[in-house]
């Protein structure tokens, strides 16, 4: 079986050589099985399209004999004005996605399609506030970053004013303690 399926696959040209064991033999069976499973489903829907073609052409049949019974018309008796009216209708129903041509269906579709543009409409305002609230948030968290950025740096300098003050404290503290000592020094040996 699989080697039908490769000559089929290849068809004239020649089928390359490969390693004929258990593995390579299941791997190309699975392949085989595979194809074939697309073939069918492809066939089918071929087969689909061809019915709903084939459906399609006896309602325009249908459709066309109507409007030759009814009114007397056909697309041959048409203007070129009617056949471009006939056009924008046809081209009309299909983007607007109707059942038919009706009025009704026509009407049927505009509200349907007016509602999702307000619905649509009305999302992209709920989104831009949110949009201009999100930027408002943004705004008042840069500005406070900016703000305690400055009040770090002048918490800075401060420390290191207070820093250089105790530094310079320490310094007299030493020197008293050191004279203090000195004097105490002087006080005994004068004694």
């Amino acid at each position: 079986q699989v080697t039908l399926w490769l000559k089929k696959i290849y068809g004239n040209r020649p089928v390359p050589q490969y390693e004929v064991n258990a593995r390579t033999i299941d791997i190309l069976y699975e392949l085989v099985e595979c194809n074939e499973a697309r073939d069918r489903d492809v066939s089918l829907l071929i087969e689909d399209m061809k019915q709903k073609a084939t459906e399609y052409e006896a309602e325009a049949n249908y459709l066309q004999g109507l409007l030759a019974e009814s009114l007397g018309l056909s697309l041959s008796s048409l203007s070129s004005e009617g056949t471009s009216y006939l056009s924008v209708l046809v081209n009309s129903a299909m983007t607007l996605e109707t059942k038919d041509t009706s009025l009704a269906s026509f009407f049927s579709a505009i509200n349907d399609m007016t509602s999702e543009l307000y619905a649509t409409e009305s999302k992209n305002r709920e989104m831009e506030l949110e949009l201009s609230n999100l930027r408002k948030k943004l705004t008042a968290a840069v500005m406070l970053e900016k703000q305690l950025e400055e009040d770090l740096k002048k918490t800075e300098e401060l420390l290191e004013v207070e820093k250089a003050k105790a530094d310079s404290r320490s310094q007299n503290l030493k020197f008293l303690k050191d004279k203090s000592e000195d004097l105490k020094i002087r006080i005994k040996a004068a004694e």
